[in-house]
């Protein structure tokens, strides 16, 4: 039978056309015609007792895939969850779901995979960044796709439909950490390919294995179906969580792997829908993910992977709570029945504290940010009274060619500078928290075009967005916290390119100022001629908790990326609070004496060198 695209599939079979005969061996269209009994029928959850005891050796009561009972091989033995369910995770799946060959249509294809994964990466360069491994066992990175062993052959035509090329090092290691079935927490940036560095191998496993198989039982009850999908994806925000989502239909497309995408501020009728569809993959943020299981759609019962992304982020954001609650109090296997993987830009020390509470003999794996040299993203920082911002923005804007994203501290803040610029000729719009889902969707889809070459954000964008033809940032209001400052300039100079990121600085900033210096220091940019001395100031007047020293979740001293605490004592260094209220002493950088601007790196290199050389501080911590 031809091929029929989704849009066109309602159409295609008319009311006076006979029904199509049922496709032998379930291919593309066949899913909802040809499920295993398991997935048609309506199964009563049967949520057990976790049980008490070690968390590596569960007892006193629970179900196993629940953490009950005695300790068992985590692969090996996986524990069924009914009569139905395939005996051994490793069993390779002859549901034809997952191997039946399909007609392609060249117009899905083309819009499925317009955006090509290594469009525009500066391979040269992304090779220089400096990677670190710890745990017991590393495993050996690879260093091209092809050498993967154990790839599936609906993966690997997706690999080369989706333009990727060459692994990323977050990739060349993360990649075959998971295959080999080790719980992995890997520090690195977004756009350092992270969200493949996890898609890969988790749909990799599903297409050989099958989806999970829910447990056998009677009807929820008035024709509803529950979701058991077979990974779940937990992102920070709404724009992250469909960025996965899109991958995700990349690599899984021509298969009957189903994913879907669930997020707070949308419909949730219609996330129902696709839900009763069927789910494999489910991408998720943690608060719709815990109202749909409160409302009896969605079992965490069949989970065999699970991915935490921008893990420092959700926490930032108030996730905590939740998160440990759909970890640890749900019906989701324990770490002994799951593979956990968890990744973000920083890993403090706090992160690595949950990770040892969700995570299993786990690699640690701390990429080198991008854009964390000279090479990738130029600093520049220029001092700009608040009554001469705007006249400021309208100079550099006037300058730039390709998309500029600007960042300001409020809300009100956004819309009122979208408005200004309007009202000077340019194409700007804004996003920020208060705006609807539609309205965050269109301006995104405006600015990526070029359509509107000027996003004005909140920091409602600072993190998540893979947006990678960024070519300047520009910080309308300088961030409170100078972890905030590295995750808005960490928008522009992705995938190993190059970006200009231009901040406003002035007095009531000054409380930073110790921090930037450092930072600047260590990326080993120009420091402005007023720097030196605002920061001796500062130190004069408040004291030298305005004037820098270690970042927090550090060892002290200066750092990237993060480190593996099992292996460092957990020493945290300390972070500066910020300067005080004060405003009866005051900088003019137009009359202190200039400063030297000539620094070294002064940063130490990680014990692993491997190929990728460069810099990389080694003391850990936040960056």
């Amino acid at each position: 039978m031809a091929y029929v695209p989704p849009s066109r599939r309602n159409a295609a079979a008319a009311p006076s056309t006979p029904p199509p005969s049922k496709p032998s061996g379930g291919g593309f269209l066949g899913r909802n015609n040809d499920m295993p009994a398991a997935f048609s029928s309506m199964n009563k959850d049967k949520r057990g007792d976790r049980g008490g005891g070690d968390r590596w050796d569960r007892g006193g009561g629970g179900t196993p895939s629940n953490g009950g009972g005695a300790f068992l091989d985590r692969f090996s033995e996986r524990p069924s969850s009914g009569q139905d369910a395939r005996s051994s995770w490793n069993a390779r799946s002859n549901d034809a779901r997952f191997s039946g060959s399909h007609n392609i249509d060249d117009s899905e294809i083309e819009a499925l995979f317009q955006a090509k994964g290594d469009s525009g990466i500066n391979f040269d360069k992304y090779d220089d960044i400096p990677v670190e491994v710890s745990g017991k066992d590393p495993v050996e990175p690879i260093t091209t796709y092809d050498g993967l062993s154990g790839i599936h052959e609906i993966l690997i035509k997706n690999i080369k439909r989706s333009g990727y090329s060459r692994p990323t090092p977050v990739q060349k290691y993360a990649i075959p950490s998971v295959m080999a079935k080790r719980d992995l927490m890997a520090c690195a940036q977004t756009g350092s390919g992270k969200t493949a560095a996890f898609l890969f191998p988790v749909i990799n496993r599903i297409l050989f294995d099958g989806p999970a198989q829910p447990p056998t039982g009677g009807s929820h009850g008035f024709g509803r179906r529950k979701a058991y999908p077979t990974c779940l994806v937990l992102a920070p925000t709404r724009e992250l969580a469909t960025q996965i989502y899109d991958e995700a239909r990349k690599f899984c497309f021509m298969s009957n792997i189903k994913a879907v995408v669930v997020y707070g501020g949308a419909d949730v009728r219609s996330q129902l829908t696709q839900l009763d569809r069927g789910c494999d993959l489910l991408v998720a943020t943690p608060g719709r993910l815990q109202d749909l299981m409160e409302r009896g759609r969605i079992s965490l019962a069949c989970i065999r992977f699970l991915v935490l992304d921008e893990a420092d982020r959700m926490l930032d954001m108030g996730f905590e709570r939740q998160i440990r609650h759909i970890v640890m109090e749900t019906d989701m296997p324990g770490i002994n029945h799951r593979q956990t993987m968890m990744y973000s830009a920083t890993f403090p020390k706090a992160i690595q504290q949950l990770a040892s509470e969700f995570l299993y003999d786990y690699l640690f794996l701390a990429v080198g940010r991008v854009g964390s040299t000279t090479d990738f993203i130029t600093q520049k920082l220029e001092w700009v009274e608040e009554r001469d911002k705007r006249s400021m923005l309208l100079g550099l804007l006037s300058r730039i060619t390709g998309l500029t994203l600007v960042f300001t501290e409020t809300k009100r803040d956004a819309d009122s500078l979208e408005n200004y610029l309007h009202s000077q000729g340019l194409h700007a719009t804004s996003i920020h928290g208060d705006r609807s889902q539609q309205e965050r969707e269109d301006a995104l889809r405006s600015f990526k075009s070029g359509k509107t070459p000027i996003l004005v954000a909140t920091d409602v964008a600072a993190r998540g967005l893979d947006i990678s033809n960024v070519t300047h940032v520009i910080q309308y209001d300088l961030p409170n916290c100078i972890d905030d400052y590295v995750h808005r300039i960490g928008r522009t100079g992705r995938a190993g390119n190059t970006g200009l990121a231009t901040t406003f600085i002035n007095e009531k900033n000054k409380g930073m100022v110790g921090e930037l210096l450092e930072l600047l220091r260590e990326n080993n940019q120009e420091i402005p001629s007023w720097m030196e001395s605002l920061v001796q100031h500062v130190n004069s007047t408040y004291g030298s908790r305005s004037g820098g020293g270690a970042r927090r979740g550090g060892g002290g001293g200066k750092s990237f990326g993060s480190r593996d605490y099992r292996s460092n004592g957990g020493s945290g260094g300390s972070r500066s609070s910020g300067g005080g209220s004060s405003t009866t002493s005051s900088f003019n950088p137009t009359t202190s004496k200039p400063a030297d601007s000539k620094f070294s790196p002064g940063f130490a290199h990680m014990a692993y060198s491997g190929g990728y050389g460069g810099n990389y501080g080694s003391s850990g911590g936040k960056w």
